[in-house]
Parts: C-alpha cells; structure tokens; sequence
C-alpha cells in the first residue's frame, strides 16, 4: 500500500491536488488529524476491498493535532509503508487574493488577518516542506497543468492515467446524448434494417456486424475515426481529462451505430485503455 501525504499552505491547491489524486485512483481523505493515522492503518488492514494507493490531505487545519504528524510519518516507515510528501505552496500574495475572491478566513486564525496567518503558518510548515518529497508551487497553475505535474512526479505514462473512454450507440430518432464530449454519424452506411432476416437483431449479434463491416466505407470509416481518436486521447489526457464520452448514431440506434461501438470498445481495450460500450436505444423498438 502506498500513501501520500498532501500537505503544505492553505489557500495553495491542496483541494485540487486532492481531486487530482482521486482521478488517477487514489483512496482520499481530506483533514485527517495525523494521530488517526494508525486507526486508518488498521482499518485498511481489516478492509477486505484492495485498496492500494492512499492519499491523506493533512494540514494545519488539524490544530494541535498537527504537531503529532511527524511521529506517525514514522509509523507509517516502520509498518512497512512507503509514502511520499507533496507539499503545495502559492507566493503570498497570490494566497492573499485567493482568500479574498472566496471572502474566506483563515484556518489558521479565522478572527486575524489573513497576512499574519499566512506567515506563522509558514514558520510552522517548514520542518515539514523541508522534508517534502516535491514543492509544488501553483502561481499560476490551472487544473489540468496540476494534473500534469503530479503524473510526472508519480513518472506516470499516458496509459496510466484513467482516462476513460465510453462509446455511446444511439438512434437520432431519439434524441441526442446529451453528455456526449464527440459525436459521429454513421447514417450514411447500408442499413441492415432493410434486410428481412436481420431487422429484429441488433449489431451485438455477429450476423448484422459482419453485415455493417462487409462493407468498404464502413472499413475506411472505422479506420478514420481510430486514426482521429489517437489523436485526440493523447490531448485530452495533457488537459487533465479523465473521462471521454464518444457518441455514434444511426437511425434507430439498432444495427450501424451498436457495431461502430463495440468495434471502438474492442480496439481500444486492446490499446491499453479502459473503455466500454453502452447501447441507449438497442432492442427499444417494440
């Protein structure tokens, strides 16, 4: 089991890195009082889900709770249990206007001024960002470029990272997916409806896919749209994306859509990438 203590000054990403962590499939818990460190470990201990990536956010938030943090680090050393520090930092200034936008208080003294916090937390931080094992400074990172530091910081390839692809089979007919990040219309293909033998099946079955691929346009179609998507996975994963909704329509979302599916599905399970398809309309026609 591998943990990951998230650390480092209020106002700096801490809660961003903390969704950045869960996306790429970390267990998270936000403001754990470093003392329940060992009652964590023994939950998870009798915990029967396999849980193997942990990231514990723990700041100054814990009051005097904090100061306990660095005895359990080392419990976490001698139970076996490798972890690593990312502490997050903002210059001042920048941490300033942040709890201004949000006309929040500081934790660290929620009745004083935020100037003052920001420095005495500072002075109480940096026993600890000493010994961090990366400083992340986020002036001006947005969410996808955070994303990006904590993949490479983790030395996480691209097909590591949990994007997720799901392809979508629909009928127009129907209506559009309305959570479809890309849409692809497959109407103009010969339509197996038209064959007697093959109306009542959909494209799950071997009959009507060998049916809608015997055809040379639906081989360069398939063949195009691969050759579009590899281009875009890459790109959506660079801008922190974690999940990619690919829509494919015929007429009744029966036959040409349902094949288009699950051949992207198939090819790129064999990619390396989580992916599955979902067939919204297939055997609704009555």
């Amino acid at each position: 089991m591998n943990f990951i203590i998230i650390s480092g000054q209020s106002g700096a990403g801490k809660s961003q890195a903390k969704k950045v962590f869960e996306d790429i499939g970390f267990y998270c818990i936000d403001n754990l009082p470093p003392s329940l460190i060992p009652n964590f470990i023994a939950l998870l201990e009798q915990n029967s889900e396999n849980i193997n990536n942990v990231a514990l956010v723990i700041d100054i938030r814990g009051g005097k709770f904090f100061k306990d943090l660095e005895d359990n680090l080392t419990l976490l050393k001698q139970k076996g249990y490798p972890y690593q520090v990312f502490y997050f930092e903002a210059d001042d200034q920048v941490i300033l206007k942040r709890f201004k936008e949000t006309r929040r208080t500081h934790p660290l003294d929620p009745n004083g001024r935020i100037e003052d916090s920001i420095q005495s937390e500072k002075k109480l931080l940096a026993a600890l960002r000493a010994k961090a094992d990366f400083v992340i400074n986020t002036n001006t990172t947005t969410q996808s470029q955070l994303k990006n530091t904590i993949s490479k910081a983790l030395e996480l390839s691209e097909h590591h990272l949990p994007l997720h692809l799901t392809f979508v089979s629909f009928g127009f007919k129907k209506g559009l997916p309305q959570d479809a990040d890309f849409l692809f219309d497959v109407r103009f293909l010969p339509n197996p409806y038209y064959i007697e033998e093959l109306r009542a099946l959909t494209g799950n079955e071997i009959e009507v896919s060998s049916y809608v691929m015997g055809f040379d346009e639906s081989k360069e179609l398939l063949l195009k749209l691969t050759n579009l998507l590899d281009f875009i996975i890459p790109n959506m994963i660079k801008d922190g994306r974690s999940q990619l909704v690919i829509a494919i329509g015929c007429t009744g979302g029966q036959h040409r859509s349902v094949t288009f599916a699950n051949a992207l599905t198939e090819q790129y399970q064999k990619n390396g990438y989580s992916s599955n398809a979902i067939h919204r309309d297939a055997r609704k026609e009555g």
